[in-house]
């Protein structure tokens, strides 16, 4: 009930998009496109899901192993379920399967996707931090936002690097936790200083995967630069590196469908200095297709992961 309700929201928000800007214009600046920089721009995928990829091999503990096969394949099948479920739990559903495959245990897979995870979101409010930096004429709304972006930065920074810090939300945590749920929050707890340890104690590996997930938001930060001058517009590089993440924030708010329809409206607002209207949706779509992608190259993979899933879950019935 509750996917549905999300369908409905992201239709009725694109129905009001498409029917300001008229669905023709859309059409029209798609067929005046720049076909080399459209295949340039979507074929960004490819980087962006190898070197995601390798962070996820670098980011395993000492003496685990998936190979870049495995980890190429985790990736693609949590962008495949990211579509169909809310809130990204594809990533969620990813720390299952490091945990079923036998790679690592429950909490440790779920503080390692965490971790991921929290390396991206730092990667993103970095860059984003950077353009509303230098983002020209700033308003009280865009001094608002960029104070915001610094101080989640900051907070986020604090919890993968400090041992006190995390403490203080892990007892937060347990004590508005129902008494079912401690115990697990403790042996996440447990596993989340693991990972601590692990990241902060090897420097070579620390600066590793921080430099390769700022590279990683980079190239698509890039990507949706790129798709701008396929479509044969222009935004400034830095104007549009403050305000593709802001856009990108947006859509993970769990209101839409997998972001559909409140990321195409924040792209229609906020680029509305650079943009035309009917552009400004096409690069909407365009910011869609680029998880389409992803999530298509995913579906074949789907059912070596998912099959024992059911498996599981049969065999639980039966005893």
């Amino acid at each position: 009930m509750k996917r549905l309700l999300l369908v409905a929201a992201s239709l009725a928000i694109l129905g009001m998009i498409y029917w300001r800007i008229d669905l023709h214009k859309l059409i029209q600046v798609f067929q005046a496109s720049n076909g080399l920089w459209m295949l340039v721009s979507l074929s960004m995928v490819v980087p962006i899901t190898l070197c995601t990829a390798w962070r996820l091999e670098q980011l395993m503990p000492p003496g685990v192993t998936l190979g870049m096969g495995e980890t190429n394949r985790l990736i693609l099948v949590a962008s495949a379920l990211n579509v169909v479920l809310p809130s990204k739990m594809g990533e969620l559903a990813k720390a299952y399967f490091i945990k079923q495959r036998g790679y690592l245990d429950s909490a440790l897979a779920l503080s390692l996707v965490v971790f991921e995870k929290a390396c991206d979101m730092l990667s993103l409010l970095f860059w984003c931090a950077l353009g509303l930096i230098f983002y020209p004429n700033k308003d009280w709304l865009f001094w608002s936002l960029t104070l915001s972006v610094l101080l989640g930065l900051s907070l986020g920074l604090l919890f993968l690097a400090s041992r006190q810090f995390t403490q203080v939300l892990f007892t937060a945590g347990k004590a508005i936790a129902p008494r079912s749920f401690r115990a697990k929050l403790e042996k996440f707890r447990l596993s989340w200083n693991q990972m601590q340890d692990y990241f902060w104690n090897n420097k070579a590996q620390l600066w590793g995967v921080t430099a390769t997930s700022v590279f990683i938001w980079f190239l698509h930060l890039l990507q949706i630069w790129f798709f701008i001058l396929a479509l044969k517009a222009w935004t400034p590089f830095l104007a549009s590196l403050a305000l593709a993440p802001l856009a990108i924030l947006i859509g993970l708010l769990p209101l839409t469908f997998a972001g559909i329809g409140t990321r195409d409206a924040a792209i229609l607002v906020l680029y509305q200095p650079f943009l035309s209207p009917p552009t400004a949706a096409a690069l909407g779509v365009l910011c869609t297709v680029r998880y389409l992608l992803q999530a298509i190259a995913g579906l074949p993979f789907l059912g070596q992961y998912l099959g024992p899933l059911a498996l599981t879950k049969l065999q639980k019935k039966r005893f």
